[in-house]
């Protein structure tokens, strides 16, 4: 295959006549291809420069007096079968394709939340990972399904330059997917050492301010790597039409000196996460004495997934740094190594979307996590101070169980209007996530609606055994009873006495909010005239 592309300048075969030329079996005019400066190709092709014609069948054009052809099809075209770079790069635009379903379903089940946010743990820093292993998916299915055309175009042209042209934004956004998820592990073992005292660490030492400026150092290495690598001109790249065009004019740009400090610059990126990872187990994991237990704890602190994460990426640099000085080996090239092309530059990403879709699929959600951290210290700190609480089945065994009537289900339905278990469990999630309304300020200057219920609601719970005291007497230093004013002194101070004793021996047997209920449970206070204040 490779060498049907290669192509020599020939000189016309000759015709019939000084202005004839015979090729394929058709006569040409050999005048009008001189004039506007045709040449022709060992590869069966004319081309003056800016147009280029297929001359063999089924393609072969018919030339015009004006120099136009007719019923031409350009050199540029896809009339090659899918070669195997195509196969291999569909399967991989569909591994891909396949791994968005993954990500958005991890992205829902870790970006939900379910305790208010906090400033210092905003929840779009656990969702970054995911929105970045969304653009690496697009960027290579992009790639993978323009690979096809690099095979089917008869010269190199655009195709080539497309999927490179997002094959290397694939290699700092999954660098950034790497980096997201470590820097978010680290942020996660803070949380969880902040909840149970959130004073346990400070907000303006060191660390803190260490944590705010590397994020920056890491993405200054990225966007330098895309700007040393892709804002360039790619046309050289499309120039590998024949052996010596390729090696003039193609492979001195795919091997220049912005394609090796983009690879150095990722590299410095990579170094940045490990120093990360590193701060993050020395402050919030266990410390180990000695140089031996210290590499021995990090090691074993680190997860397993970002092990195998952070060697793929190494791997995915390593390649990038080769191809910026090999160019055999490098995608740029129309007819590389396969093999190497997509074990080293696709596989490694491919994997690392592998290892954190079921790192997803297994890991917790925070919040959750954090809910379930809680209920275990407030189990331990209920189990300190001795107090065991019953399970869910006890209040089934030892109530009362007897068939329910009628009027003692409405009773009970009355009585649990306030809501059920899920109601509780509702309102205890409301209060978590701090989603409790404002109560407003009553209006000392209107009246109550509710006055008459508020009435019935007092005597209902704080029932008044005392309900004919006349209290709008209490002022008067004998109060009598339904007396007039003609009655004895003995007589009212007999009466008044036993009122008085009646009535303060039945204020005596309530408790101080029972005291509230006369006041709520009495008539309004009528007053007669001036001698009785």
């Amino acid at each position: 295959m490779g060498l049907v592309n290669i192509r020599e300048l020939l000189a016309f075969p000759q015709g019939d006549n000084s202005s004839d030329t015979l090729i394929g079996g058709i006569h040409w005019n050999l005048t009008t291809l001189n004039h506007w400066n045709y040449t022709y190709y060992s590869n069966g092709t004319f081309s003056n420069g800016s147009l280029c014609f297929l001359l063999f069948e089924p393609y072969t054009p018919h030339l015009l007096q004006n120099g136009t052809f007719l019923n031409s099809t350009s050199c540029y075209s896809p009339i090659k079968p899918i070669a195997t770079r195509a196969s291999i790069g569909l399967a991989f635009a569909c591994l891909f394709g396949l791994s968005i379903v993954f990500t958005f379903i991890n992205l829902r089940k870790h970006g939900r939340m379910f305790l208010p946010v906090e400033k210092r743990f905003r929840p779009v820093g656990r969702r970054w990972q995911w929105y970045w292993m969304l653009m690496v998916a697009a960027f290579a299915i992009i790639s993978g399904i323009t690979g096809v055309d690099v095979d089917r175009y008869y010269l190199p042209e655009l195709p080539i330059v497309l999927s490179n042209f997002f094959w290397f934004l694939m290699l700092p956004t999954t660098l950034a997917v790497v980096w997201e998820s470590i820097r978010h592990w680290g942020s996660w073992q803070e949380r969880q050492m902040v909840d149970p005292n959130p004073f346990a660490l400070r907000q303006d030492d060191r660390r803190s301010k260490f944590e705010l400026l590397i994020p920056l150092v890491f993405y200054l290495f990225v966007w330098l790597n895309f700007f040393m690598v892709v804002p360039r001109s790619w046309s050289p790249i499309e120039l590998q039409r024949d052996p010596d065009q390729t090696r003039l004019r193609a492979e001195p740009t795919a091997t220049d000196v912005r394609f090796k400090a983009g690879a150095f610059l990722l590299f410095c990126g990579w170094i940045t996460i490990v120093v990360s990872l590193q701060h993050s187990i020395k402050h919030y994991k266990p410390r180990n004495r000695g140089i031996f237990n210290r590499a021995a704890g990090l090691i074993r602190y680190i997860p397993l997934k970002f092990i195998l994460s952070l060697g793929l990426s190494l791997v995915m640099i390593g390649y990038e740094a080769a191809c910026a000085f090999d160019f055999e080996i490098s995608p740029l090239k129309l007819h590389p190594n396969l093999g190497i092309v997509y074990g080293l530059g696709w596989a490694p990403i491919a994997l690392i979307f592998l290892v954190y879709e079921i790192a997803g699929y297994f890991d917790p959600n925070e919040d959750r996590e954090l809910l379930r951290q809680r209920r275990v210290r407030g189990v331990e700190a209920d189990q300190e101070i001795g107090i065991t609480k019953k399970p869910h089945w006890w209040s089934r065994l030892h109530s009362d169980n007897r068939q329910l009537n009628v009027h003692d289900q409405i009773a009970q339905n009355v009585a649990t209007i306030g809501g059920g278990r899920a109601t509780t469990k509702n309102l205890e999630r409301s209060i978590e996530m701090g989603n409790m309304p404002a109560s407003r300020r009553p209006n000392s200057a209107t009246p109550a609606g509710n006055a008459e219920a508020l009435r019935m609601a007092a005597n209902l719970l704080f029932p008044n055994t005392n309900q004919n005291v006349e209290t709008q007497e209490r002022f008067t230093d004998t109060p009598v009873s339904g007396a007039g004013r003609g009655r004895s002194p003995g007589d009212a101070a007999g009466r008044g006495g036993s009122t008085r004793n009646e009535t303060r021996a039945g204020v005596s047997e309530r408790s101080d909010s029972s005291n509230s209920g006369i006041t709520l449970g009495a008539q309004p206070q009528q007053i007669r005239s001036m001698l009785d204040v």
